[in-house]
């Protein structure tokens, strides 16, 4: 995740704590394989290769084979521009190169008669082809037009591996969830969810400091988005309840003096940064029960902030919103 074009400074995704790695996998392809490394995208076949090679794997996406040879100038040209362009598409397709000196047989069969010349294949079968050293716009057009345009699909792998990052952390798979938040943000350094995630993770793993590092680099446009601002409330909130004293000390007075209410405020707002949701919900109902008007109907306006931390879906907002309502209006 560091480099010059992460718009957060490069403060998580490399490395988290020495141990989360920001490596992972739409499927079973590598995120963001940098260009001309070949990674799974790449390959050289022979005669008695090219069925399983080209044939059996062109029905599992596209394959591009490119005879070349290596008297050939435009081979050359053509060959570093391939490699880049398959790598970024990210296995929409697969490159296998043919050297024609070796292997005469096949591109003989094929009418290859000028080099470089590329054939894709679907299904098994010659579909579209190509010759010369074409400029990387034309790759781009030509690869387009095979496995249709990289955005959507791309888009809908990046939900799939959010939402098993968000399955993960619910899970308290604190790494797993991390590792696949900074892929995402490695593929999409603008991504909110991800970036909110993984700030989430670094909460979790008593990190605050660098969530509030991260928090404090990402763009001003993007820290206005509801799962970022939802982290900013979070991180607020663990600040506050480091200065309001000794949870023990506070049961304690609250089994002396259980009308104490700002005793029961302070420990429920520790309760809910120490993950006890349940117990945080219950202190502010209880003020509620017993004194609408405490800080002008402060322990309301406190569990609905506490909503909005834990989201709408979180099981201890489902349950307290059912009780509050209750309250309410019965």
């Amino acid at each position: 995740m560091s480099g010059s074009n992460n718009p957060y400074g490069g403060s998580y995704g490399a490395s988290y704590g020495g141990q989360m790695t920001a490596s992972a996998n739409y499927g079973s392809q590598p995120v963001a394989a940098p260009a001309g490394s070949g990674g799974n995208h790449i390959s050289d076949t022979s005669t008695a290769g090219f069925a399983k090679d080209v044939l059996e794997e062109s029905r599992q996406q596209p394959v591009l084979v490119d005879f070349w040879a290596p008297w050939c100038g435009p081979c050359k040209q053509l060959t570093p521009v391939l490699e880049k362009v398959v790598n970024e598409a990210q296995g929409r397709v697969k490159l296998v190169k043919m050297n024609i000196d070796d292997h005469p047989s096949i591109p003989g069969q094929l009418g290859i008669q000028s080099i470089p010349a590329v054939i894709a294949f679907v299904d098994g079968r010659p579909v579209d082809g190509f010759m010369g050293a074409v400029p990387e716009s034309q790759v781009r057009q030509f690869i387009d037009k095979l496995a249709g345009p990289a955005g959507a699909d791309q888009a809908a792998e990046i939900q799939g591996v959010l939402d098993e990052a968000d399955k993960q952390l619910d899970e308290d798979d604190i790494q797993g969830a991390a590792q696949l938040y900074g892929a995402v943000l490695q593929a999409d350094p603008e991504n909110v969810k991800a970036a909110a995630g993984m700030m989430q993770c670094m909460i979790a793993m008593g990190e605050t400091a660098r969530a509030s590092q991260m928090l404090a680099s990402i763009p001003e446009n993007l820290a206005k988005e509801v799962a970022i601002q939802a982290v900013a409330r979070k991180l607020e909130q663990i600040e506050e309840a480091r200065q309001l004293g000794d949870p023990a000390a506070l049961e304690h007075d609250l089994a002396l003096h259980p009308d104490n209410h700002e005793a029961r405020m302070k420990l429920a707002k520790i309760l809910n940064v120490q993950g006890m949701r349940e117990e945080a919900a219950e202190h502010l109902l209880t003020i509620m029960r017993k004194d609408r008007t405490f800080d002008d109907d402060g322990a309301r306006r406190q569990l609905l902030e506490f909503f909005d931390v834990w989201g709408p879906k979180d099981p201890a907002t489902i349950s307290a919103r059912r009780r509050l309502s209750s309250l309410l209006f019965s």
